[in-house]
């Protein structure tokens, strides 16, 4: 969203105007988003790029607050069902104008899944690909497992509450702490609940261990704005997919697929 010229750009600034034909590769990343949106009932929404500049937590992060009448203007803006896909031709509209979408809940995960298949592909077998909060480990470090980490939400950058060997998996975690600041004895974070426009308020962090980079990706943001009980009943209709939380009162929650391998080193750090 950042590059003018590119499609995603486009498709935004013809919101409203007229559909928007694009490459088969964004196309293939905007249908799997809507997808996940229409499974989540919304939870997950691209249309969220509405919210862009509403809230400051990148560069322009000052510790501020959007007035609520823009909160308010904007949340008309965001609706997965006004994005229209038409698969034959390849193009994407929204309906109506100042709508925006953007791939930032999603992108690095499709990403990793790319650059494994180019590993593949060049006969690597064991290696890890990682972008931001989204990897995936495959094979193992010589004749042992990977090990990787969970971050503790509320501790150093560099520790972890919980370890787990990993093997052909992604492992996806998303937090309120890499983007973030506390106000009044409040933590507002980047992950915005779609049908609110405010940071959720259910969990700490949320992590998955799903086949494929873009399913732990995607889901990541779903169960955290959902929380724990909710994610409990969305990860036992995902197959191969398993998952641990931390919750807002800093608590523990574990699927029973990575309760055998999950080794909890410390509890989470209390903490805002």
């Amino acid at each position: 969203t950042w590059t003018p010229d590119s499609e995603v750009s486009k498709v935004n600034a013809a919101a409203g105007i007229k559909p928007m034909a694009v490459s088969d590769e964004t196309f293939r990343v905007i249908a799997r988003a809507q997808d996940v949106a229409i499974k989540s009932h919304g939870v997950f929404d691209i249309t969220v790029g509405a919210y862009k500049g509403l809230w400051k937590f990148d560069q322009d992060l000052d510790g501020s607050l959007p007035d609520m009448k823009d909160v308010q203007a904007r949340k008309k803006l965001v609706n997965y069902r006004d994005l229209v896909i038409d698969a034959k031709k390849k193009t994407v509209f929204l309906k109506r104008k100042g709508m925006s979408i953007t791939l930032g809940g999603i992108a690095k995960g499709y990403a990793v899944d790319q650059c494994v298949a180019l590993l593949r592909k060049r006969g690597f077998v064991d290696f890890i690909v990682q972008a931001g909060g989204d990897m995936y480990v495959s094979g193992k470090k010589t004749d042992t497992p990977w090990v990787v980490g969970i971050r503790d939400p509320r501790g150093p950058r560099e520790a972890s509450f919980a370890i787990a060997p990993i093997e052909d998996h992604a492992f996806s975690t998303s937090g309120d702490y890499e983007r973030a600041f506390v106000k009044d004895g409040k933590r507002y974070h980047h992950i915005l609940d779609p049908r609110t426009a405010q940071p959720a308020t259910k969990s700490r962090s949320v992590t998955i261990r799903a086949r494929d980079a873009f399913t732990a990706d995607a889901w990541s943001k779903v169960l955290f704005i959902e929380g724990w009980q909710g994610a409990m009943k969305v990860a036992a209709t995902l197959p191969d997919f398993d998952v641990v939380i931390v919750d807002d009162k800093n608590e523990i929650h574990i699927t029973k697929g990575i309760e055998p391998v999950l080794n909890i080193i410390k509890p989470p750090t209390p903490g805002v």
